[in-house]
Parts: C-alpha cells; structure tokens; sequence
C-alpha cells in the first residue's frame, strides 16, 4: 500500500511540475463549453448535475448536484475510465451537502480520454445510479507564477551554494582536529572538491533539464488535446447543386497519442454519423442542422439547401466508440449564383434550414447584438419566436433579460398553434428538441438535449462499458465495425418516421426524461462566457422540423 501511495504521489508531483514550467496552450474541445451538464430522473429522484472537468490531467472535477425531487441523505462519486472500466476505477467519494437539496464536491481524474462520473444516490426513497460522460482530457499547459518561480530559483541557489560549501567543508575543516588551522595543502583540497563539486553538479542539472524539456514536449505534443483539423469546402455539380464536402486531415495521426483517432469506429448519435451546423456570420442570420453521408474512411458530403451566399462557420459534431465526442471546426463559403430547382435535393430527410433577420444592433451599441423581449409571460420575461408553419414557439420562463454566467438555466420552450392552443410536439431524432447555442463571435458552440449537454451515444457506450467485467477493452475488426455501422444507419434511413424513432429511443435507455405537457422541450445549459448569444430550438410537428431562433445577452455572474 505504501508503495501505490508513493508512486501516486510521484506522478502527482511531477505532472504538477511538468505544467507550472511550460506555456499555457488553447484547445477547441466542445467549443468554449468545458462543463457538462446532465438532467437525470432515477427511481424517485430527479437531479440536474454539473461537472467542470479538469483542463490539466492529472487534476480535479469538480461536481455539483441539483435536487429536484426526491430525498437524497448521502450523494457518493467516482470516476470511471473507460480503458480501465469499473474494475479499475477507485472508490467513492462522498460529496459534501451545502444547501437543502445541493451537494458538492471532487473526485481526482487521473487518465485521459473518455470517462465517466458515477453518481450513487441513497435516502429514503431509496437508492439510484447516475452515469454523467465526461471527457477527462488535459487542454492546458499553466505558466508558473513569477512570485512562485523566483522564490524557487532562490531557494534552488541556495541550495547549491549549501551543496558546494557543505562538500569543501568535508573536505578540509570536517578532518580538523579541535583548535587545528586550516593548512595550505588542506585549504587548496577544500577548493579542488567544491570545484569537482561545482562541475558534476552542473553536470546532472543540465541533464536533469534535458530530460525535463524532453518530457514537457512529449506531454504537449501526445498528451495535451489538439482538435482534429478539417478540410471543408463547396462545389457546385454539373446540375447546379452546392454540395459540401467535409475532409478529415489526418496528416498529424503518425505523431500518436491524442492527435491520431480511429475513424473507423465513428459511431452514430440519434442514428446520424456527424451532425453538422452551419451559421452565417456576422448576423448568424442563416442556419442549417445537415448530416452528412460518409463516403470514406476520412470524407463526408451533403448536398446544401439552399441558403444564401457568404462565409459560414461550420460546426461538426462525432462519436467515437470509445464514448469520446469532438467538435470539428471550420469555416466555409457558399457561392452566391446557384440552381434554386437543384439546391432543394436533400441528403437525409432530417436536414433543415432556416433563414431569419440577423442579431438586432440597439442604437446606443453600434454592432453589439442584443435580444429585446417582445412580451411576457405570466409575469416573467419571455420572448416568442414565429415558426414556418404558422405557429408559435415561446422561450417560457427566462429568469430575466440578462442571463449570468456559469449559472444552470433550464431554458424552456412552448409551441402555440395559430389559435394559441398548445401544438403537440413528435420526437425528433429520438428526442423532444434539439438546440445549438452560438456566441456572436462563434467563439462558443453547443448542441443540446433535453437531458443535457452530452452525446447520447457516448452515455451509451460508457455504460455498457461499465458493465463490462473485463479490466481492458479490445476493439474489434476496424473494417467489419465499420460496414456494420454504415449498413445500420443506411437502414435506419428507409423506415417510417414513427419506426425509426422507436429504434433511436430504444438505444437511449438512459433518456428517461419525459415532458409532462406534449407542447414543451426544455434543456440545461450554463453560459460559459459573457456576450450576446443566439439559440436555435429545433422541435418537430406534422412531420416538418420547426426552428424557433432566439437572442439572449449573458453578463458575468458576480461569484
């Protein structure tokens, strides 16, 4: 046991070195948003859970737990790796109540890569299990501060000075009988063993610094997290259709580590292999939520609607098997003359598009978007936003016209028809809504669930991972898994609409989140940065994608 604590302690505390003595580093992973957010109902309990991962690796999550209904008396986590599973996951550790129904605490990730936290729940309405997904992945290198680096330079000088005096006095004055004087011959041998002392010293610092750099690059470039690149473009056909082809660059997979990724385990999420969103900037006026067919291991194409000319910033969400999610950026241009008669081809009947005024500009803010509420709601600010088939999508109960940040909302939309009755609502991809939320400089990205800010796939897999008893997981054949997987969403593709969202509910066994009035959709979400921000709310009616689009401002929150 003393020999696990040891080496615990030793990698602690060289990874701590390793990244107080390099630069900082900027990752794109799920685009400015790093916390997860996830909306449980277990048993008689419901929890709205948030977990802020760690951006160096090794280091500490910190995880909040909402009670929403049920009582919870002991709330416990743990990490689960999924290269490790459960059999090599550590114990639970408890989480600390601070309010009436809020707990807190951290739990240590100490690998990188696909995890999970699991959540045990005991009261007296029993027990409950809660998986929340969670990517462990370092995303930075911190500086060390001056203040810190100039006390350990001195510390570390004085320490060589004592080294260098301590080895001549032993030298010399340590043989001296009491009262005896120093003597030449002893006096040149003192100088001779801290010069001999000096120089293997200086010997074993450069060394020890050389490997030190040696290390800190190895951590940067196989263990710190770099977003896989992309080539996207578009191109008309000879018929006149925009067809956009997305390109994953895997030039840098021979480096290793966290760059190289295995693309032929690309799995699908609601039965779709890469969602894609487009937003034209700067009024992200335009938008489209497309899923593009694969056509080989690193090529992706879909046919556009069609949307007017101008630069897009494109968003590419994947699932790999390993539970690990990613976002692959770009930005692309779409030509301005094109068939209107061919730009109407889709390439999955799930695609849709909207067009809309762009971000409003109040007067005394010149090229600030800004979101003014145009009514109210039962007393509390809401806004309202008109749908293509006449009816009505309301944002229902926003807490107010200026959101804060770091805050958990549950962002709630209603549709009314045209009478203003409630328009009941049909899954979509599996789920009630979906919803993309971008900053107005695109620097912050999110594709929400009713149950959160996680891929569905990913819970999946990590929770057949769980239960698996095996310490190591194998991957099968990359070629079979592959065909298996496109022969299955090319399946998925001919069913009727009502079978193929029983399939996609199916696989979802943890979305127990069910609405409690038809016409609703709701979703947890926390504004990581201050700014002005649109939401695209994606529900389904009469078989037809509805898009509601809203502006909202976010200030920073004053904890």
């Amino acid at each position: 046991m003393q020999a696990i604590i040891r080496t615990f302690s030793l990698r602690i505390l060289v990874y701590s070195l390793i990244l107080t003595f390099v630069h900082s580093l900027v990752a794109r992973a799920h685009v400015g948003s790093p916390g997860v957010l996830v909306q449980k109902q277990a048993g008689k309990y419901q929890v709205l859970v948030s977990v802020i991962p760690p951006d160096v690796v090794p280091g500490t999550a910190k995880i909040t737990v909402f009670v929403e209904s049920g009582r919870v008396k002991t709330l416990q986590a743990r990490p689960i790796y999924f290269s490790s599973g459960d059999e090599g996951a550590p114990v639970h550790d408890e989480l600390q109540p601070l309010a009436e129904n809020r707990f807190e605490g951290v739990v240590w990730m100490m690998d990188s890569g696909s995890s999970s936290v699991e959540l045990k729940l005991d009261g007296p309405d029993g027990k409950a299990t809660i998986i929340a997904p969670v990517l462990s992945i370092p995303t930075k290198m911190q500086p060390m501060p001056t203040g810190t680096g100039l006390g350990l330079a001195a510390l570390g000088l004085l320490l060589v000075i004592l080294f260098i005096t301590t080895v001549g006095a032993s030298l010399a004055d340590g043989t001296l009988k009491p009262g005896q004087s120093v003597s030449v011959s002893l006096r040149r041998k003192r100088l001779v063993g801290m010069g001999i002392a000096a120089l293997l010293l200086g010997v074993g610092l450069t060394g020890w610094r050389t490997w030190w750099t040696s290390w800190a690059d190895d951590y940067r470039n196989h263990e710190l997290y770099a977003p896989m690149p992309v080539e996207s473009k578009v191109a008309l056909t000879t018929s006149g259709q925009a067809e956009l082809t997305i390109r994953i660059d895997t030039s840098h997979f021979a480096e290793g580590g966290i760059k190289r990724r295995r693309l032929n385990f690309l799995v699908p999420d609601h039965g779709k292999l890469m969602h894609v969103f487009l937003v034209r900037t700067p009024g992200l006026d335009a938008f489209a939520h497309l899923h593009p067919d694969r056509s080989s291991t690193t090529d992706f194409r879909s046919n556009l609607p069609n949307l007017p000319a101008g630069q897009y910033l494109l968003y590419a969400d994947v699932v790999f098997r390993s539970g690990f999610s990613e976002t692959l950026t770009d930005t692309i241009s779409i030509p301005a003359v094109r068939s209107k008669t061919a730009s109407g081809l889709q390439t999955d009947s799930d695609d849709s598009w909207l067009v809309t005024e762009p971000m409003g500009v109040k007067a005394n803010a010149v090229g600030l978007p800004h979101l003014t509420d145009d009514m109210v709601l039962c007393g509390i600010p809401g806004a309202s936003s008109k749908l293509a088939d006449g009816s009505t999508m309301l944002w229902t109960d926003k807490p107010a016209q200026i959101l804060e940040t770091g805050t958990p909302y549950l962002l709630k939309f209603a549709v009314a028809d045209s009478l203003g009755k409630p328009a009941p609502l049909e899954p979509y991809l599996g789920m009630g809504g979906h919803a993309a939320i971008v900053r107005s400089d695109g620097t912050v990205y999110i594709h929400l669930h009713p149950v959160g800010t996680y891929s569905m796939a990913a819970e999946s897999f990590l929770v057949d991972r769980i239960a698996d008893t095996t310490r190591s997981f194998h991957y099968p054949d990359a070629k079979a898994f592959r065909d298996s997987i496109d022969r299955y969403v090319s399946h998925l593709k001919t069913l009727p609409e009502a079978e193929k969202n029983a399939v996609l509910m199916a696989a979802m066994p943890a979305m127990s989140h069910q609405m409690k009035v038809n016409n609703m959709v709701e979703f947890p979400y926390a504004f990581p940065r201050s700014g002005h921000y649109r939401i695209w709310v994606q529900v389904k009616r009469n078989g037809r994608v509805l898009t509601g689009v809203f502006d909202t401002q976010v200030k920073d929150g004053l904890m």
